[in-house]
């Protein structure tokens, strides 16, 4: 019970005895005991994909918003973040004369989405390659690659346009757009790829060590066709019939591609993630 030490004066004047402060005998609270750890980067990063990609599926592609989400946990990714170092044995080239070996790092896949690492010694090539019906985010962690990609082109097929090149068009090669041709180095803009828009089919050549960190959404999956389909790119001046019909950039601008086969000298082996554990929480 309190106490007011007013009703106890009296009489005017007369002093007012000073009372013994009541003791708190609640023990304090650790503060510190009861706080959270933050999350890693990569558990951001996955949780933020499992709303972003919660109902999508081939061909959707997420809201402008969603996008900036991932891109944003993307952008403030580190190498240290995956556990990842440039000094790792995957980022040096064990045999000089075949083709520089490739690593794969799986972190986490499901039938919404996928997030993986590729891990590039010098001189490294993934060949050009589709992604049907998916989003695709690139980050790279560190390092320099050259990246050059394509969408199909999308010729009117009005006989008097000038670039109307179907009638030269042999079976099996369709003409693609060039949207990328150049070399990024880390830190960069995360890279995005629409289903058909940004660059879909893309080819990278690593021009020194150099991870990238791919978020697909949906993955690949054979039972619902969405191969992995590579091509082969034809300069644009081989189908090109009359190439005085033709704008003057059109060589540099469009190219031919052609499926193919897997390349043989193209070699990819998985090895254990060893970055920060993912944890898929329960509801």
């Amino acid at each position: 019970m309190r106490i007011d030490s007013a009703a106890l004066i009296e009489k005017r004047g007369q002093e007012v005895p000073v009372l013994p402060k009541e003791k708190n005998l609640r023990p304090k609270k650790n503060k510190r005991r009861h706080k959270k750890p933050m999350p890693s980067v990569v558990q951001r990063l996955f949780d933020t994909c499992k709303e972003v990609f919660a109902e999508g599926g081939a061909g959707v592609i997420p809201s402008e918003k969603d996008i900036d989400r991932i891109k944003s946990v993307l952008e403030s990714m580190r190498p240290s973040d995956v556990g990842l170092n440039q000094h790792m044995p995957f980022f040096k080239t064990l045999d000089a004369e075949g083709a520089p070996q490739i690593t794969y790092l799986h972190l986490y896949a499901c039938d919404r989405f996928s997030m993986c690492i590729f891990c590039l010694p010098p001189g490294a090539i993934i060949p050009l390659h589709n992604h049907p019906g998916m989003t695709v985010f690139g980050k790279i962690l560190f390092g320099s690659m050259h990246i050059r990609s394509f969408d199909w082109a999308d010729i009117p097929q009005d006989t008097s346009c000038k670039l109307n090149p179907t009638h030269f068009q042999p079976a099996g090669v369709r003409l693609a757009e060039l949207k990328k041709n150049a070399v990024f180095t880390a830190p960069c803009d995360t890279s995005i790829l629409y289903p058909a828009a940004g660059g879909n089919m893309h080819r990278f050549t690593a021009v020194t060590a150099c991870a990238v960190l791919d978020v697909l959404g949906p993955p690949y999956s054979d039972s619902e066709g969405r191969h992995c389909t590579y091509y082969q790119e034809f300069p644009y001046a081989n189908f090109s019939g009359d190439s005085s019909m033709a704008p003057v950039d059109d060589g540099e601008r469009y190219a031919w591609l052609e499926e193919k086969e897997k390349p043989d000298n193209f070699f990819v082996v998985g090895a254990p993630y060893g970055g920060p554990r993912i944890t898929e929480k329960t509801q």
